[in-house]
């Protein structure tokens, strides 16, 4: 066992509440509050970053060279781009376009106390827009681009947004729902290469003032404004979350709590600086991309922007022959969802499977000896050894990522323990996993970099207390050995106000104790390893109780489960006057294909496939084998499943942007196929 499994990273403290267990980060016997002197707010935060790091490369766009159409063989259009190199602006002109943009904002008519909204892709731009709102105190609502239309009227309603600042894809989505957005009277759109906008469609919303956005940093260089700035408890941000259940909840973030992560968050990448260069593609919409992004520019480091779409060279929207964002970029930090190192991790070893024969038997080796070397059991896989399986294996799969990768920070969902150690081994790096909710500014736990353990989400963030409270009920206590175990209590600087408008729900999960130190009570369930470091192994809502008293934790079986390569998604339903559970599954095209061929299984075309019973009975046998590898009981392994053939995504309305399961959603929709199952 390696010395690094000993090393104390969290620390027990007494605070108030709620009796339970709580922890400290080891290393902050103070919680953390600022990145440094005078960054008390999100706007103090950017003029005086921008003004340390003025020449420094700061956002970075890749240049459209050629937007093409091609068929498959199904008759199916998919678009391909050929893009460029990143071309960059520094932060000294990044303030200036943002002071532009905030008095042209004044001049077009935003009243200083209304809203602004951001409903948009993640690009440079949604940066400058957002620090140019704080330059004038305006409280920012963000909004999911790939949000439904009633979800997105209620959140512009709700919030009495006055200007709304967009992709100009999305003005017909507005266009069509403008008649029942009561108090919008500015559209604010980012010009994109390839889409101009249509008479047509600025006549549908005459009644209101559509600008593009360079028009308005134009009007604001004319018409300087002086600025008014934020305090430290003003509301930076209201965030909508992607919702998994009902209408968004739009969460009130303070500029004290944004800063606190981001400054809890620095101190934990090791040597973050301007040497650094980040890939930005994940939702700026998503707490944990627009945290991750406040940490950048807080450390000088150059943010080149990219999409899930491009992400490599093998990418849905990257036309062949050309490369993906981060073979141009080469970035050395990123941020990534358990879903795309999952399907980083599934690629390699698909290639790997393909090519068989000595490559395979080399792969095997290479990882073994790796994978025995970072546990610490075998010393001979680093120095010559490590030259030599750099450059026949691991080099190759590292340049997917642009080759120069160095710390990874991952979270929105657990990350299997196969999977980040995967990463570990193959990227050759480590993996920051982080915990935390959008009511807590993505500020919770986080794994440090020197933690080789896997399935951990590491000790509270220096910005936090994070504490176990037992749940009775579910039969989670602190007292259980050998490890406590409760409900996740987050207290600290990064609990944020509440929800907007709605104090009812706030009230139901936000406490604040006789210290004044604000509660969130997170709904999962969680351990305390000796060490400190935080284990998130259930939750609340997820769990099932069926016919004969056994509980079942939906969550854990479809993480168990996922684990098949004939898995795509996943749900598993648990019907409590029933004993046993169901699943319903989205199979691998590739995976569930490749073996129709190899067993010569006739079909006209995918979903006739998924009605095949042969089909069903091979996903069952692979979903058997995970369930005993993760030694599941038999009343948690689903008895019987259905195939679908349609993925689920977020513009499905089934996933949230962060690809969470949307579980309700799911139930509904597939309410009869759920009924026969059950039959």
């Amino acid at each position: 066992m390696g010395k690094n499994r000993v090393k104390q990273r969290g620390v027990k403290v007494e605070v108030g509440g709620d009796a339970g267990i709580a922890m400290r980060n080891y290393r902050f016997p103070e919680l953390v509050r600022f990145p440094w002197e005078g960054a008390t707010t999100l706007a103090a935060l950017f003029e005086q970053s921008c003004k340390n790091h003025a020449q420094d490369r700061f956002l970075g766009t890749r240049k459209l060279i050629e937007r093409s159409v091609v068929t498959s063989n199904d008759g199916r259009k998919f678009e391909k781009l050929h893009l460029g190199e990143y071309e960059w602006e520094t932060y000294e002109q990044a303030f200036v376009r943002a002071c532009n943009f905030a008095s042209g904002l004044v001049k077009l008519g935003h009243h200083a106390d209304s809203r602004a909204a951001i409903f948009s892709e993640t690009r440079a731009e949604w940066i400058i827009a957002f620090q140019g709102c704080f330059r004038q105190n305006i409280t920012v609502v963000t909004i999911y681009a790939s949000l439904g239309e009633d979800a997105l009227v209620h959140s512009l309603n709700e919030t009495q947004v006055t200007t709304l600042i967009c992709d100009s894809k999305q003005l017909k989505k507005i266009s069509a729902i403008s008649s029942s957005l009561d108090t919008l009277k500015y559209i604010v759109y980012f010009e994109d290469e390839g889409t101009p906008i249509s008479s047509d469609l600025s006549a549908a919303m005459g009644h209101l003032t559509v600008s593009s956005f360079s028009e308005v940093e134009k009007l604001g260089q004319g018409n300087p404004a002086h600025p008014r700035l934020p305090v430290n408890d003003d509301v930076a941000v209201i965030m909508y979350t992607s919702g998994s259940t009902g209408l968004p909840k739009g969460v009130m973030m303070t500029h004290g709590n944004i800063v606190a992560t981001a400054a809890a968050v620095m101190t934990i990448i090791p040597k973050i600086g301007s040497g650094d260069v980040f890939l930005a593609y994940l939702p700026l919409a998503h707490v944990f991309e627009l945290e991750a992004e406040v940490v950048m520019l807080s450390a000088g480091c150059a943010i080149g922007y990219g999409s899930a779409m491009t992400l490599t060279d093998t990418s849905n929207k990257i036309k062949k022959g050309t490369q993906g964002d981060a073979s141009v970029l080469k970035p050395t930090l990123m941020t990534a969802v358990p879903v795309i190192l999952d399907r980083v991790r599934d690629g390699v070893l698909k290639k790997v499977e393909e090519k068989g024969g000595l490559s395979k038997k080399l792969f095997n080796i290479g990882y073994k000896r790796r994978l025995a070397a970072i546990e610490g059991s075998w010393s001979g896989a680093w120095g010559l050894e490590k030259i030599f399986w750099d450059a026949v294996l691991f080099g190759k799969i590292r340049a997917i990522l642009g080759g120069q990768i160095r710390y990874l920070l991952c979270g929105g969902a657990p990350l299997s323990r196969d999977t980040q150690r995967f990463i570990n081994i193959c990227l050759g790096a480590p993996v920051g996993q982080g915990y935390g909710l959008t009511e807590t500014c993505a500020g919770a736990t986080f794994s440090e970099a020197d933690d080789i353990a896997v399935g951990r989400v590491g000790p509270p963030l220096p910005c936090s207390y994070i504490k176990l409270v037992s749940w009775e009920e579910g039969g989670y206590v602190t007292s259980d050995k050998p490890m406590p175990r409760g409900e996740v209590v987050v207290g600290g600087f990064s609990v944020t106000p509440g929800y907007f408008r709605n104090e009812e729900k706030t009230n139901e999960v936000y406490k604040v104790d006789e210290r004044g130190i604000r509660w969130f009570y997170t709904g999962d369930i969680g351990q305390f390893h000796p060490d400190g470091c935080l284990e998130i192994i259930d939750r609340k809502k997820d769990i099932v109780k069926l016919q004969h008293g056994e509980y079942v934790s939906l969550g854990k079986v479809e993480a168990a489960l996922a684990s098949s390569s004939y898995v795509d998604n996943i749900m598993v339903y648990a019907d409590p006057f029933h004993n046993y559970c169901v699943a319903l599954i989205v199979p691998s095209h590739q995976a569930i294909e490749n073996w129709a061929q190899n067993t010569q299984i006739a079909y006209r075309d995918f979903p006739d496939l998924c009605q095949k019973a042969e089909a069903a009975h091979e996903v069952q046998q692979s979903l058997l084998k995970a369930a005993k590898e993760a030694k599941l009981d038999k009343f948690e392994t689903p008895a019987k499943i259905r195939l679908l053939p349609d993925l689920w995504t977020p513009e499905s309305g089934l996933v949230t942007a962060a690809l969470k399961l949307k579980r309700e959603q799911v139930k509904a929709k597939f309410k009869d196929e759920l009924c026969k199952l059950y039959e």
